[in-house]
């Protein structure tokens, strides 16, 4: 292309139109279920605990899902990915509705989505040990009556010493910017949540009790 005009407004509105704004950068795109399951008349949340042979984030505690497929959604990945880690079938998976997204510094987004599953269909599952070392529940209440940890870290960027400050104009001392994370952590029993897990549930309970 060696060279380009657009002189009319119309010609890039044509380009635009009917297109679903994305997030600048290389990003990956994750989905999972939080599962609600009704247990001896109490709502509880199922969480996983990773297999320990895994590479990455082997034995945490984690909600099922994974990352988002090409041609599919976030709530279909969201399905999908727990019926397999569960070993349940897909239609035993109600979607409630979407919860909040987690933006990561770390170059992801993670979408969650609220399901219901009978307590029953989980009691005769069989979960898929390559990736699941067992399941357990929580009550909801655990989350709504108890604040966690949060851990504050900061984020700073690690800028090496040959950016070319000269081509900006700037010194080597500039000030770029820095943000900040937060790491909740729950104790649940002999179960430690922590992380974007906790951080779900974190904001789960909040938008709840907010509301109640």
């Amino acid at each position: 292309m060696s060279e380009v005009k657009i002189n009319n407004v119309s010609d890039i509105e044509k380009i635009f139109a009917g297109r679903i704004p994305k997030i600048i950068g290389n990003r990956a795109d994750y989905a999972v279920l939080v599962p609600l399951v009704k247990k001896d008349g109490e709502l509880n949340l199922l969480f996983e605990v990773r297999a320990a042979h895994l590479k990455r984030q082997p034995s945490e505690v984690c909600f099922p899902g994974g990352r988002i497929e090409e041609n599919e959604t976030a709530e279909q990945c969201a399905i999908r990915e727990s019926a397999e880690e569960l070993g349940i079938n897909p239609a035993d998976i109600k979607i409630i509705t979407e919860l909040d997204r987690i933006h990561s510094y770390t170059n992801f987004t993670l979408y969650s989505f609220l399901g219901e599953i009978d307590y029953d269909t989980i009691v005769n599952a069989k979960v898929n040990k390559k990736e699941v070392e067992s399941i357990f529940f929580v009550p909801l209440s655990e989350f709504i009556l108890n604040e966690p940890y949060v851990y504050t870290m900061k984020v700073v960027p690690d800028v090496r010493d040959d950016f070319p400050y000269e081509m900006v104009n700037e010194d080597s001392d500039y000030h770029w910017s820095k943000g900040v994370a937060e790491v909740p952590i729950y104790q649940v029993h002999q179960e430690k949540i922590w992380g974007l897990t906790a951080r779900i549930c974190y904001n789960f309970a909040k938008v709840l009790k907010d509301n109640l």
